[in-house]
């Protein structure tokens, strides 16, 4: 995954939050933090770097101005249409002769174990 965003000056998590704000729309930056599962310094981190890179702009949340919203730029808009998608390559890599049905099935039983795993130790 890094190697394929390296040209473009991006890391993965830099990569998740611009696929999260060009498939969802605008999203506080609160909301992402719990999305990505990472803590609120390194999305604020995360968030500076695309800013400064003129990929994401912060908005004043229009019903609390504590909060802020975060959008893709016109930049970053046209960034995220000559990203390749590193996880269709990695998918691609790793599934590479794997029959469809097998495949379905792995994602069904890690979605499974996933949700378990997230309701007996929810994030806070």
């Amino acid at each position: 995954m890094e190697s394929l965003l390296r040209p473009f000056d991006l890391g993965p998590t830099q990569w998740y939050v611009l696929c999260h704000l060009a498939e969802e729309g605008p999203t506080p930056q609160s909301a992402l933090v719990h999305t990505l599962r990472v803590e609120r310094a390194t999305m604020s981190g995360i968030v500076a770097a695309l800013v400064r890179k003129g990929y994401v702009e912060q908005i004043p949340d229009p019903g609390d101005q504590r909060r802020k919203i975060l959008r893709l730029t016109a930049g970053g808009e046209e960034l995220w249409e000559r990203l390749p998608d590193p996880v269709d390559e990695i998918l691609a890599i790793a599934f590479e002769g794997v029959p469809q049905e097998a495949q379905d099935h792995a994602i069904d039983v890690l979605r499974a174990a996933t949700e378990r795993l997230t309701a007996h130790h929810p994030r806070k």
